[in-house]
């Protein structure tokens, strides 16, 4: 009996260690629910467009910062695990809508391998970041040269 209470305390350390990495990111923290839309508003997705250091770049309803992620440049996301949770999707249940300055046509949504249904612009699937804890907040912006936000033209902003 004691011997397999110390191999399931073993296991569930290794599982609480596993996820507590991140594979794409320097920074090693949940992602912050603050600036995420909840209950309807997540359904609802509204993508946007704000002014930013980096100039015009998107973002959620709320203000927080959209980005691109360079492996799904073939328009499917490929970030998954302790990636995602540092880089959450942004996920709606029914078609996105655009702010002013979005181009509708360039909204979209693919299917996560998940289940979710994860929004994408200009077919890139976005992501928000772990990092970023207020309205504004572009701390994800050239992480590994892999992170980018994105223009209302759909491109990544490498600056």
């Amino acid at each position: 009996m004691r011997t397999r209470m110390f191999a399931l305390i073993g296991v569930s350390l290794l599982l609480f260690a596993a996820c507590g990495g991140d594979d794409d990111s320097t920074d090693s923290s949940q992602p912050s629910t603050e600036n995420q839309p909840a209950g309807d508003e997540a359904a609802q997705a509204t993508v946007s467009v704000a002014n930013s250091e980096f100039g015009d770049i998107l973002t959620d309803s709320e203000g927080a910062t959209l980005y691109m992620f360079v492996p799904d440049e073939n328009g499917e996301p490929t970030c998954y695990d302790d990636c995602a949770a540092s880089w959450p999707a942004l996920e709606a249940t029914g078609a996105p809508s655009g702010g002013d300055g979005i181009e509708g046509s360039l909204l979209g949504t693919v299917e996560r391998t998940d289940g979710a249904t994860q929004v994408t612009y200009n077919d890139m699937p976005l992501y928000y970041f772990s990092g970023d804890k207020a309205a504004g907040d572009t701390n994800g912006q050239g992480i590994s040269d892999i992170w980018w936000v994105v223009a209302p033209s759909g491109d990544p902003v490498k600056n």
